[in-house]
């Protein structure tokens, strides 16, 4: 299948699955996570309209933040390593897996020498998977209260990664977790400002996600295909 039909079938399933759970198409936004396909690849996806592209190390993925930096918007959505900090901050816009208080200490160090204020998704584990990275869910309200004075660093919202299921539908427990738990720390004013944001669903689960909160979803195969295809 060429890029432009998958474009077209993942835009039809985002819209159906916005239409069910009675959400606004413009709220969810898309990370096609290319960190599995070429330069090349990643060159033809922003060809076609797509803006935000996801990966999860460098220098992996060096070539294409050269080539394409300015062109598009770069998410890093791995785990991040406190010493690869000072390779990350400044050329990804956004951060998903800021997940202990020694990475968000490095961020803000770092953010500071640069001038810049980092975006951050706080990844919560809320599966509980012992392979998962992540805060556990009952963990996040004291990490807020420790990362309220850098300033450098700005938490928009939660990130999540489902267990791999046979059915999509099983991960919808998750989801709703993540979507609750936000919530409540809003409610409770945890973080310095609310949380507007959820990174939430892959390519096997995302339309799930979007029925339980979604505002990001990162999607590699389903979206940018397999390198022979792209």
């Amino acid at each position: 299948m060429a890029l432009a039909d998958r474009m077209a079938e993942v835009e039809r399933r985002i819209a159906n699955a916005c239409e069910r759970s009675g959400r606004a198409r413009e709220d969810v936004n898309v990370v096609a996570v290319t960190k599995y396909v070429s330069a090349a690849a990643a060159q033809n996806a922003v060809d076609h309209g797509i803006a935000h592209l996801g990966e999860n190390r460098w220098p992996a993925s060096e070539e294409k933040w050269n080539l394409l930096q300015g062109q598009a918007v770069f998410h890093f959505i791995g785990s991040l390593q406190t010493k690869k900090v000072k390779d990350v901050v400044g050329r990804f816009d956004y951060i998903h897996s800021l997940d202990r208080l020694s990475l968000a200490e490095e961020i803000h160090k770092r953010a500071s020498a640069l001038g810049i204020v980092v975006p951050c998704f706080v990844q919560v584990n809320v599966s509980g998977e012992e392979s998962k990275h992540g805060l556990r869910p009952e963990e996040v309200p004291a990490f807020a209260e420790a990362i309220r004075e850098l300033r450098r660093v700005r938490p928009i919202g939660l990130m999540t990664m489902a267990p791999l299921e046979l059915e999509a539908e099983q991960t919808r427990p998750v989801f709703r977790a993540l979507r609750l738990l936000r919530d409540e720390l809003n409610e409770r004013k945890a973080f310095a400002e609310p949380l507007a944001e959820l990174s939430m669903g892959m390519s096997g689960d995302f339309e799930v996600a979007i029925e339980e909160g979604a505002t990001w979803v990162r999607l590699g195969t389903v979206l940018v295909g397999k390198e022979e295809e792209a």
